[in-house]
């Protein structure tokens, strides 16, 4: 089971080393893009949207929390 265990976070270690990599330039002669890094995405309404989410999945659970204390 150790000999899994050891495995799988050197599995691990090697992937997730090679997805924060940089990514390649692009190819000579290509039009540049309208901005850089591409692919130019807004991350700022989902996150927002998913942080609103999570706290209100909080306060919900916090309410039937105290709810079953009480």
């Amino acid at each position: 089971m150790k000999f899994l265990k050891s495995i799988f976070v050197l599995v691990f270690l090697s992937v997730s080393a090679s997805l924060f990599a940089p990514p390649p330039p692009p190819p000579a002669g290509s039009p540049t893009p309208p901005c850089w890094p591409p692919p130019c995405i807004p991350i700022d309404s989902g996150t927002t949207a998913l942080i609103v989410l999570g706290a209100g999945i909080g306060l919900r659970n916090l309410k039937e929390a105290k709810k079953a204390d009480s």
